[in-house]
């Protein structure tokens, strides 16, 4: 057991597209940023030409092979030679030492604390292996030296957060959506049905769609806005031939996610190309100045989560044709979901789904999935899509869980202690947390 009731535990919840950190007890992370690092091979680094740009020098880490750049400011400023690289995929962890270097940034530069002195909540995908389990205990207890850890499954902590141990969770995030039914605080791991459809699949398909409409979205980089005379501005583009292509999309993701947020709604019955093709237009002003105006795309890239086939008519997408052919609809994974579940459970698993996620807080998202869900569920199910009003609780539903659960005073014997770590070693995370 570990008795740090003076000390509050800190919470970490590191996502396909954010990283979210703050303390338990809380209603609201205290850092959110790009779970993305700017990485430049050690080869082009010159050592004898500091690196100007860098406000936050201690933010930047030197390991063997290069230099990791993290955090919103730092991936702000245009680097020559920097690759923007994700070190998650699939929802599992490809590169450590990336994943170190954002848990630096999250503990030491964002919430300026010492990991010592506060046991460390986690928050991990249901898909999580065992070897990535304890590699995760490894680095918590040998590299930041944590008092305690504990691993709780992402749609456990939405659960909490809406103040149920019983529902089906539908997280759709950055990379991939997710739905997981829950029982009694636990995952029922058989009946999980994922989808690589997740917020950034939506962001690449609005990306292409208006890239075949000869819309250019210029990255912030690639121009200055100079005033001619009052509020009349001259754009001049700016030519930087050392930026990298995975710079360059970082960066016009940005800006096409940012579209998607303010004009997307999910449309209130399938899309069709003919019933949408005269629906007025919405404007959206680019960084640049240039005013874009968009029609039938706000609707056909939400309706992409219902109906997966609908990448294979947007130009550029062809060659996710194949992945998509055989991904369901959100309906279909909550149906087929339910069904891998226990007879007796199922009828409060229709009764309590929950969405969770940044592309969840899409506009109408909700109604559709219930007007869908009535239509497609058995006659006796009592269909209840739940979802919180509040935007911010929504996409930060994982971590807010965490925040109530590691508060809780029947929580701390919990805990994994840092000296049952060194008696019983990593694999022993398997029984502390199941």
């Amino acid at each position: 057991m570990y008795g740090g009731d003076e000390v509050s535990a800190v919470v970490v919840d590191l996502g396909s597209n954010t990283c979210k950190a703050g303390y338990a007890g809380e209603d609201a992370p205290k850092a959110v940023f790009p779970s993305v690092v700017g990485s430049i091979d050690q080869m082009e680094i010159d050592p004898d030409i500091p690196d100007k740009y860098s406000e936050s020098a201690p933010d930047t880490k030197s390991k063997g092979k290069g230099k990791f750049y993290v955090g919103s400011q730092d991936l702000g400023f245009r680097r020559d030679h920097m690759q923007v690289l994700s070190p998650i995929k699939d929802g599992i962890v490809v590169d450590w030492d990336m994943v170190e270097s954002i848990w630096d940034h999250a503990l030491r530069q964002c919430l300026l604390i010492d990991p010592k002195e506060h046991p460390m909540l986690l928050a991990e995908p249901c898909s999580n292996t065992q070897q990535q389990r304890e590699k995760t205990a490894e680095i918590m207890f040998e590299k930041y030296q944590v008092p305690a850890l504990f691993l709780a499954k992402n749609a456990v902590l939405t659960s909490f957060a809406s103040g149920r141990a019983t529902s089906l969770v539908v997280d759709s995030g950055g990379g991939s959506t997710t739905v997981t039914p829950v029982h009694d605080g636990y995952v029922l791991q058989k009946a999980v049905a994922t989808s690589p459809i997740g917020g950034e699949f939506l962001t690449d398909c609005l990306l292409k769609s208006l890239e075949h409409k000869s819309i250019s979205i210029k990255p912030r980089h690639a121009f200055t806005r100079k005033e001619i005379r009052p509020g009349e501005f001259l754009t001049v583009d700016l030519d930087f031939p050392n930026t990298t292509e995975s710079y360059k999309l970082y960066s016009q993701r940005m800006i096409a996610s940012d579209i998607k947020e303010c004009v997307c709604r999910a449309p209130d019955t399938p899309y069709d190309e003919s019933s949408y093709s005269n629906i007025p237009m919405t404007s959206y002003e680019l960084p640049d100045g240039q005013t874009i105006e968009i029609g039938a795309d706000r609707f056909k890239i939400p309706d992409i989560l219902f109906n997966p086939s609908l990448v294979q008519s947007i130009p550029g997408m062809e060659t996710y044709a194949e992945t998509t052919s055989s991904v369901r609809g959100l309906p279909q994974m909550v149906i087929e979901s339910i069904n891998k579940c226990d007879v007796d459970i199922r009828r409060e698993l229709f009764s309590s789904i929950l969405l969770a996620g940044g592309t969840a807080s899409m506009q109408q998202l909700k109604e559709r999935l219930e007007k869908d869900l009535l239509e497609e569920s058995p006659q006796a199910a009592r269909v209840k899509v739940l979802a919180s009003g509040n935007a911010t609780e929504r996409r930060f539903s994982v971590w807010i869980g965490g925040s109530i659960l590691a508060s809780l005073g029947s929580f701390q014997q919990m805990w994994f202690s840092k000296s049952e770590f060194e008696e019983h070693g990593a694999p022993y995370i398997q029984r502390k947390c199941p």
